[in-house]
């Protein structure tokens, strides 16, 4: 059965609220305002910025806070300020003290923030937010056990859960090719890096086929749909040239190459390499996709 609605609807301005202009504090951009530690980490943001020249920049919570909302929508960045222009609990997010009808940056800003904001700084919330959760629920454990020493009874309030989701992840799907493609420059790059003080001693650089392998790799990264076949075969390629490389740094070190050459970040991504090589062999061997403890990112 449909009706017809005989009431006329009132004009914009006399729409009523049903929470009496209040926003509700058990909405989920509420909640996680709560959660993330703004203040902590607007001092490190403002340090990229001039203190005399250029214009006023954005404050670190209407930056991190609109790239949060582009992640956790999964909107385009126009999409994403017309987002925070009509909705009131996302203009609260990003730190506005009041509704405003008129964008409160444009979509252009938002490449500036993924500038500024790294996975780094990323990483250093994340960690932040999941200690001060923690400590919280120390906190309450300690309360508890004080209170059960005392005798009194405690009432059980439910479970803590802590959701990650709205930053950006480190892990792409499908993960075999991406990350043997990703070893395979990190090993170019620490190959470049162990030949330049044996430049005099060895006239010509160890090949990698840098060329060919990311061509290789790109022949089946950018098609839409890859069949079984194709993909188990680029893989195949990709264990090849990764071998040549970890085989030519070894010679490199034994033609008097150090890996004091290397910075701290190559000498553990060169162990975590050689792991994902046992891995990846292993699995593109056995025609299986899982493996113990089993590596998905070298960052």
């Amino acid at each position: 059965m449909y009706r017809k609605e005989e009431q006329p609807l009132p004009p914009p301005e006399k729409f009523e609220l049903p929470f009496e202009g209040k926003l509700s504090p058990n909405n989920r951009w509420v909640i996680m305002a709560e959660l993330i530690p703004w203040d902590d980490f607007e001092e490190e943001y403002a340090k990229l910025f001039s203190a005399e020249k250029g214009a006023p920049a954005k404050l670190f919570r209407m930056a991190l806070g609109t790239l949060i909302i582009k992640e956790k929508l999964g909107t385009s960045d126009r999409e994403t300020i017309e987002q925070i222009r009509e909705n009131l609990y996302l203009q609260y997010f990003i730190g506005l003290n009041c509704y405003q009808q008129e964008p409160p940056l444009e979509s252009s800003m938002l490449v500036y923030f993924r500038k500024r904001i790294d996975g780094e700084l990323i990483n250093k919330i994340n960690k932040k937010i999941v200690k001060r959760e923690i400590d919280k629920s120390d906190k309450e454990v300690k309360k508890k056990d004080c209170l059960q020493e005392k005798g009194e009874k405690i009432k059980n309030k439910g479970k803590l859960i802590l959701d990650a989701t709205c930053a950006p992840a480190d892990i792409k799907y499908p993960t075999d090719l991406g990350i043997l493609n990703q070893a395979r420059i990190e090993t170019e790059r620490i190959i470049d890096n162990l030949y330049k003080p044996l430049r005099v001693k060895l006239r010509k650089k160890p090949r990698t086929s840098r060329k060919i392998a990311r061509k290789e790799y790109l022949k089946v990264a950018k098609k839409r749909k890859v069949s079984y076949q194709e993909r188990r075969k680029a893989i195949g390629k990709q264990l090849k040239y990764l071998k040549k490389n970890l085989g030519n740094i070894e010679d490199l070190i034994q033609a008097g190459a150090s890996l004091e050459n290397l910075s701290k970040r190559q000498k553990n991504c060169l162990e975590t390499i050689k792991k994902v090589y046992e891995q990846q062999q292993s699995m593109w061997e056995n025609k299986t996709q899982s493996v113990p403890q089993r590596i998905v990112s070298l960052t």
